[in-house]
């Protein structure tokens, strides 16, 4: 380790000692890649150490050495497993994030999809979120399907968020998010899908109507675990930002078992800087990281 400036060596061993080790970065780093399939890099050791820290001292241990202590070698990793996960994933979201994949979702994926299904009866489209963090992709899915809706042709809707954090989904079931979060949903949205605080309510947050948390269900899914608890006719995966944090073995094995849940022609969107991994599997690519999957 690099000597800190100011320090003498008595408190530089000491320093050390409270923070996170080599040794203990190669276990977190093994357990995070073994569970989840995301590849911890060097160059995220501090910000993982910090995260680790401030779990220390909720839990009223004296250091991050202390911490790797209770999980490694008191037994206490089974009980912090899902908050290790939580502190070890990046949850960056935004409502209409990547909007050009909205659009062409609206434009081109779902007329392509009602126009496939028989005629009569009213067709049932589903949707999975498959990286949903707090769950603002799964709602603005549902936005965007639900102003289709109203306009016609007529059709139904199911929605499916999931995430390897089950705080985050506890989050995306709240569906309770900062007033400012919602700056990139247009106006007239705004005004039909949120609802906010009143009177004694907390006017800078806001929560996501029942009618279109009613489409929406989420739940806790690992997606390199080698099965996955996901109907195999869904219409289109939105698998986007996740890939980037795989290793890419990992990356094509993720891709090829989400795959397996399309029915046949369905969509899969990857994020914009995703779009080469579905490129070089072959798929039928109608824009940038959406891929028709036949």
């Amino acid at each position: 380790m690099i000597p800190l400036p100011g320090l003498a060596p008595s408190d530089q061993a000491s320093f050390e000692h409270r923070g996170l080790s080599d040794a203990d970065f190669a276990r977190f780093s093994a357990l995070i890649l073994e569970r989840t399939g995301i590849k911890l890099t060097p160059s995220k050791r501090t910000h993982i150490e910090g995260k680790l820290r401030k779990r220390a001292a909720t839990l009223g241990l004296g250091s991050v050495a202390d911490y790797s202590r209770m999980l490694f070698e008191g037994g206490g990793l089974a009980s912090e497993l899902d908050i290790l996960i939580h502190l070890a994933t990046t949850n960056k979201t935004d409502f209409f994030r990547e909007r050009a994949h909205f659009d062409i979702l609206e434009k081109t994926i779902l007329p392509a999809l009602l126009k496939m299904r028989p005629k009569g009866a009213t067709p049932r489209l589903k949707v999975w979120s498959a990286a949903a963090s707090n769950g603002a992709e799964a709602f603005t899915i549902a936005m965007v399907l639900a102003e289709a809706a109203r306009r016609g042709p007529r059709f139904d809707f199911a929605i499916l968020g999931t995430d390897v954090s089950s705080e985050m989904i506890a989050e995306a079931r709240r569906a309770i998010y900062p007033a400012v979060m919602t700056a990139p949903v247009p106006a007239p949205l705004q005004r039909r899908y949120f609802m906010r605080g009143r009177g004694s309510g907390n006017p800078t947050m806001v929560r996501v109507v029942p009618e279109l948390r009613r489409r929406v269900r989420f739940s806790q899914v690992n997606l390199v675990a080698e099965t996955l608890p996901v109907d195999r006719d869904v219409d289109v995966i939105f698998l986007r930002n996740v890939l980037i944090y795989f290793a890419p073995s990992t990356q094509k094995a993720v891709v090829r078992r989400l795959a397996e849940h399309l029915r046949p022609s369905g969509y899969l969107i990857l994020g914009h800087t995703e779009a080469t991994i579905g490129t070089r599997m072959g798929f039928e690519q109608i824009g940038t990281g959406v891929f028709r999957v036949t």
